[in-house]
């Protein structure tokens, strides 16, 4: 018999117990079989085990021996140094445990992964809340159908500043289709999510947006009031009329809640995005976009679903559809004698082309302005490109021979002004940033949210002088 100090659980005790009533004849072997619920064979055995190795023979002989797929402390170690990494500390447990996967090639379960965290004191930053019982919209049967489109602030890159995240998620399949970071919410932003999500997926059949007045007039609502004034006209904003050319519906949502799927997208994004952007060390906006266009299909493999319907709602552009020529601001204005116009208080003159000359004096142009394309002129479907002009001043004889001679091509060279802004007009004339300036202030204007509803949370430019391209309708 060996001999030694053990410690027994209390099931272990009275188990010993029984067998040694049955060794005394105290009781039977079936009366001891039906006590502790095991064969009479079984009680057999425990009665030999017993009278040879004594009470030890009733502790399992794994007892206190480490399992052969335990994680090795040298592992342990190693993922525990890699949670106080910069990055990977913030990471909630199930985005740590992608990380250790993509970066470290450490695969490990959920429930290891849980354990040992939380056997070192710590919480996930992201816990699950309690269940609420609401009725949830059912899914669109087809992926392109019904896609939700919204910003959200937040201080995406963790520098103490709050961006605008533009983002759109299909409604069939709950993946992301773009997303593009702004200092505000602002038309570039929306622009920009709307014309990846077309270069990638296609175009979609609606679109599902707040009351913005991005999205909508303002006086959309008040026009169908009662007290309303006859004939009240409520025009399109320019990111309709862009819709309306891509033959894409907007559809308004009342309340937050009503676009469910994109709230909890950002809910999400907030949580995993700081954490990419730190790792990958990004800390600009230019660079955050560049990496969000590729993140979005890391995204959905992690998280979109199959459609209920195979065929796909997305469509390509109609043909002769210029996508640069769509998501754009056009307005309508009226050319001089000299084939000048003016827009946003300066004054913009017709380059010189094949073409230029059938426009007559008076003609009645579209105006077309993206940080794509610059300001543009369009004219019975063909387009043309534009240089400020400037009225001509009466210079004296004595200050015509004071001024100084200027050499162009200074202005012309690679050292010209070229900002980092991210955006793909650069035309490479001295008078770029006067023209930048104008399309910023329409582009990068920051909106503000309806009242009632908030949320929680590149290719070369086109200098062609004239292409042929249909116009749908112009504001």
């Amino acid at each position: 018999m060996k001999v030694g100090v053990i410690s027994l659980t209390r099931e272990q005790h009275d188990r010993l117990n029984t067998i040694n009533k049955a060794i005394a004849g105290f009781i039977t072997v079936d009366e001891a079989a039906e006590h502790l619920g095991i064969s009479a064979r079984q009680v057999q055995r425990l009665k030999i085990e017993v009278k040879t190795n004594g009470p030890a023979a009733l502790i399992h002989k794994n007892t206190n021996r480490k399992p052969s797929n335990a994680i090795s402390d040298e592992l342990k170690a190693k993922i525990l140094e890699i949670r106080k990494k910069s990055g990977f500390k913030d990471a909630n447990f199930n985005h740590f445990q992608e990380l250790l996967s993509v970066h470290h090639q450490i695969d490990i379960s959920y429930s290891a992964l849980y354990r040992m965290l939380t056997g070192e004191g710590e919480k996930s930053p992201k816990k699950r809340r309690r269940f609420k019982k609401h009725r949830r919209r059912k899914r669109r049967e087809q992926a392109g159908s019904l896609i939700q489109i919204d910003a959200s602030p937040f201080d995406w890159l963790g520098i103490g500043a709050m961006l605008a995240l533009h983002g759109t998620i299909d409604d069939a399949t709950g993946q992301v289709t773009g997303l593009y970071l702004c200092k505000h919410e602002c038309m570039l932003g929306y622009h920009e999510v709307m014309r990846r999500m077309i270069d990638v997926f296609g175009v979609p059949d609606s679109i599902y947006a707040d009351r913005h007045t991005i999205f909508r007039s303002p006086n959309a609502d008040k026009a169908r009031s009662v007290d309303a004034p006859p004939g009240m006209k409520v025009n399109e904003t320019q990111f309709g009329r862009a819709m309306s050319e891509l033959r894409i519906q907007i559809i308004a949502a009342r309340s937050a809640q009503a676009k469910g799927r994109i709230e909890r997208l950002w809910e999400t994004l907030q949580s995993r995005l700081p954490v990419e952007f730190e790792i990958n060390g990004i800390k600009d906006i230019d660079s955050a976009n560049a990496f969000l266009s590729h993140y979005i299909f890391a995204y959905n493999s992690e998280f979109a679903v199959e459609p209920e319907d195979a065929e796909s709602a997305f469509l390509p552009l109609e043909e002769g559809q210029t996508l640069d020529y769509i998501l754009c601001i056009k307005e309508t204005r009226k050319l001089d004698n000299g084939q000048v116009f003016s827009y946003s208080g300066k004054l913009f003159q017709i380059e010189k082309s094949d073409y230029s000359s059938w426009m007559p004096p008076k003609a009645e142009i579209t105006v077309m302005v993206s940080p794509y394309i610059g300001i543009k002129a369009a004219y019975k479907n063909l387009v043309f490109s534009t240089k400020p002009s400037e009225k001509k001043k009466k210079v004296s004889a004595k200050e015509a021979v004071s001024a100084p001679v200027v050499d162009p091509s200074v202005y012309r060279s690679e050292f010209a002004w070229n900002p980092n802004d991210g955006m793909q007009w650069r035309p490479g004339l001295p008078t770029y940033r006067e023209v930048f300036e104008i399309v910023r202030e329409i582009f990068e204007k920051p909106f503000s949210k309806p009242k009632g509803q908030h949320s929680d949370r590149k290719g070369s430019g086109h200098n062609t002088d004239a292409v042929s391209i249909p116009l749908d309708s112009s504001v």
